[in-house]
């Protein structure tokens, strides 16, 4: 099955959920970036909530983007998302190796350290609304159910997986998002904890075979859920030589004219797909005098 995101209601709407399968999408990125194993157990918790908060955005050009700035080892990791399913990231540092935690335990927390979590929403508005708070766990997904109580308001439980398997590919990726309303009956929260306090790891349900709807109907299946929408998710960048041209000709006339004295061919890669473009002194004389 292709990466997607289910998003749900349930107990007469005072439960919004959410739901995904991102193994494609968390391996694609493992791929471009070379991640070592922990890095892309990080990389791909982020991918997956990015990807199901930005599925509930609105408008055609919204953007979510989520920003952990820390330090552990891996630094820091950058993803954005936008309202169709379209989402890209990258680490600070992606080749980390930390003792696991145990047997098949790696040890997310500690290759993230302390630091802070940063939400960005641009909605198309004048300023793009921002969020932050102090980590707590380094774990991701408590992170994030902190977060959403904090800043939002909105009581919500996470869990976020990633597998990796013995030739360090992703062999499962996905999560989910369970966030009270305000008039979230009490017999209704207390139900849902005891599910959460019951519930294996995401990643154990998904090697059960369960899929995003399985893991909706294990959470809530006995609160009246209803499926409201499925989206299909990937990993996606929209730079383009033409995209990175722009950026190069935004820099100083004098740093531009140091590479082309420098007589050389250049590199630029983009930090979100690791994609490679490359610029011949041609390129930035003329770089240079359209600026000028």
């Amino acid at each position: 099955m292709s990466d997607c995101i289910i998003r749900a209601t349930a107990a007469g709407q005072s439960i919004r959920a959410f739901a995904c399968d991102l193994t494609e999408t968390a391996e694609e990125a493992r791929r471009r970036h070379g991640t070592s194993p922990v890095v892309t157990a990080a990389l791909g918790r982020l991918l997956a909530a990015c990807a199901m908060m930005g599925s509930g955005m609105k408008g055609e050009d919204d953007l979510l983007t989520l920003m952990i700035r820390s330090n552990g080892p891996i630094q820091g990791l950058t993803v954005t998302a936008d309202s169709h399913g379209n989402i890209k990231g990258y680490p600070l540092v992606p080749d980390v190796e930390i003792p696991r935690k145990g047997p098949g335990k790696l040890d997310v927390g500690s290759a993230v350290g302390s630091g802070t979590l940063t939400v960005i929403q641009d909605l198309g508005l004048k300023e793009p609304y921002s969020g932050q708070i102090e980590l707590q766990t380094g774990e991701i997904a408590e992170d994030l159910a902190y977060y959403f109580t904090v800043s939002e308001q909105t009581p919500s439980a996470v869990g976020l997986g990633v597998m990796v398997d013995t030739d360090c590919t992703v062999k499962h990726a996905g999560g989910f998002i369970l966030q009270l309303m305000p008039d979230t009956p009490e017999e209704v929260i207390a139900a849902l904890e005891k599910k959460l306090a019951d519930l294996p790891q995401v990643t154990s349900l998904m090697e059960q075979g369960l899929g995003p709807e399985e893991i909706l109907t294990e959470l809530v299946g006995d609160l009246g859920f209803e499926i409201t929408e499925r989206l299909p998710v990937r990993f996606f960048c929209n730079c383009s030589e033409e995209r990175i041209a722009a950026a190069l000709a935004t820099l100083k006339d004098s740093d531009l004219q140091e590479m082309i004295d420098d007589g050389e061919t250049i590199e630029v890669k983009c930090h979100f797909c690791n994609s490679a473009y490359h610029f011949t002194v041609e390129q930035l004389k003329e770089i240079l005098a359209a600026r000028k």
